[in-house]
């Protein structure tokens, strides 16, 4: 009889909570970015509806994240008995809880100008006070407690993606678009690089019908010295931007490289970056707007 060797899917969901003012919406927003599903001011009584159904079998939900906060009221008081009968079958529960210091907190909120959520007549100190009493159970619960007092909210991404990330930390998408410039500079490009300096397979007997796709123009274009010394440079710079782009939360990057007219040069490069940096770990898809136009270079 055959076995079945399947592994069992375990599903994540992260219960988040924590003072007023502390990043708990950056911090969701971080989670998303991750891939998760997002919920923000979940009430409590949901909250077990919703682990029944991101457990389930079938559930398209393989991680999800929950805002639960002072907003709930009255109700924020079963919060830490909901936490701890969360436990499913195949369900793994993490509890991150954020926090800052009563000065950091402050200072936000008249950033902001807007009240506490516990009362527009209450002083912010007094209700930073009151709320840390009220959410002191699920403190003491949090696997992860994060204090935002001297974080920004690109280093509060960060810390998010490097823990909860794992392997799909590097989430920013980068598209690798050839372009010829006779038909335009690509107006959604984050970086242009013109690779019109390059010798030219288009005087090329027998390269001229190809493309860039080709092994022969490739070759051809990769073997130029200018080719070498050009994509160690890029490559060099890429790698260093890249990563403080991803810091920075962009979901997406497009890198633009363009001849004369798409066809030869800039595809060969496109192919070779787009290779690399999906050997270095990023989500890389190539695209060559001009390929099919007229022929060019």
């Amino acid at each position: 009889m055959k076995k079945n060797h399947s592994r069992k899917v375990t599903r994540r969901l992260v219960l988040i909570t924590g003072l007023s003012g502390s990043g708990k919406g950056s911090a969701l927003k971080a989670f998303e970015d991750l891939g998760y599903y997002c919920v923000d001011n979940l009430p409590v009584g949901l909250i077990p509806k919703f682990a029944d159904m991101c457990a389930a079998a079938g559930s398209h939900i393989p991680r999800s994240a929950v805002v639960v906060d002072i907003r709930e009221g009255e109700a924020l008081s079963q919060l830490p008995v909901a936490y701890q009968r969360l436990g499913r079958d195949g369900l793994k529960v993490a509890l991150v809880f954020l926090e800052a210091s009563d000065e950091a907190l402050i200072q936000r909120f008249e950033e902001t100008r807007r009240p506490h959520p516990l009362g527009r007549n209450l002083p912010v100190r007094e209700g930073i006070r009151l709320e840390r009493s009220l959410l002191k159970p699920m403190r003491q619960l949090a696997e992860t407690v994060i204090d935002t007092s001297r974080m920004n909210v690109h280093e509060l991404r960060q810390l998010i993606q490097d823990r909860f990330g794992g392997r799909q930390r590097k989430t920013m998408l980068v598209s690798v678009l050839s372009f010829g410039f006779k038909h335009g500079v690509p107006q959604d490009a984050d970086l242009v690089f013109d690779v019109r300096f390059l010798p030219n397979p288009n005087y090329i007997a027998g390269l001229r019908e190809k493309s860039g796709r080709d092994p022969e123009v490739r070759e051809y274009v990769e073997s130029q010295s200018q080719t070498t010394e050009f994509l160690s440079r890029l490559s060099d710079l890429l790698l260093f931007l890249l990563p403080h782009y991803v810091r920075e939360g962009k979901s997406y990057l497009t890198i633009a490289i363009g001849c004369t007219g798409g066809r030869h040069r800039s595809v060969a490069l496109a192919e070779h970056i787009g290779e690399l940096l999906e050997e270095e770990g990023y989500k890389t898809k190539v695209v060559h707007r001009d390929l099919e136009r007229n022929h060019g270079a």
